[in-house]
């Protein structure tokens, strides 16, 4: 099957472990996802299995799409993404979040949140100037180039430009519950993205 699924962003909680600790957790609504499209080699040149997530009524798809989705059943699917194959899979389908379990440690991949055009005291940490009247050096990055030698910016300077909207992957989380009646996952810690972002929930090592 696949090592993974996808997933929406519903938000953030605190539960308690069974140390009476609290725990900040994020709920993600994962799958059900169905199984679209089987990559191999011969005919792709690699192997993989193409699950659809969020299903959708036929008139938000265009024809291209449904004519990709019709080759696996009469669901319709809002997202798709491809898995490494693990195993054998049919078109048609399910993958649930019955293959996670509790404690189990997993990668989660989402967009996170987009900043628009930043300066460098947001974007790169930058502690600025004075905030006395008197500075005229308050939120710039200050002196940016050498002198006569070499006479240039180095590459890789902090600068001001766009903050966020970036695919980041959290790496090493662990699965504090499933709930397999909800479709609900919650992970220990936070993911990346807005409420509502997709996230793709991949089992770790």
């Amino acid at each position: 099957m696949v090592n993974g699924i996808v997933g929406k962003k519903l938000g953030m909680i605190q539960v308690f472990n069974q140390h009476r600790c609290l725990v900040p957790v994020t709920v993600i609504e994962a799958g059900p996802c169905g199984v679209v499209q089987i990559k191999d080699k011969n005919r792709d040149r690699y192997e993989s299995v193409q699950i659809g997530f969020d299903e959708v009524p036929e008139r938000k798809l265009t024809k291209p799409e449904l004519g990709h989705l019709k080759k696996a059943g009469e669901r319709r699917w809002r997202h798709l993404k491809e898995f490494k194959s693990e195993g054998m899979a049919q078109l048609g389908e399910m993958v649930t979040i019955g293959m996670f379990s509790k404690g189990d440690p997993v990668n989660v991949q989402g967009v996170s949140k987009g900043k628009g055009f930043q300066g460098v005291m947001k974007r790169h940490n930058y502690s600025g100037g004075p905030a006395s009247h008197g500075s005229m050096f308050h939120r710039a990055p200050g002196s940016l180039g050498q002198s006569s030698f070499p006479s240039r910016v180095f590459k890789n300077k902090g600068l001001p430009g766009h903050m966020g909207n970036k695919r980041i992957t959290v790496k090493g989380l662990k699965v504090f519950d499933v709930r397999s009646e909800e479709n609900i996952l919650l992970v220990s810690g936070s993911v990346p993205g807005p409420i509502g972002g997709m996230v793709i929930i991949r089992k770790a090592g």
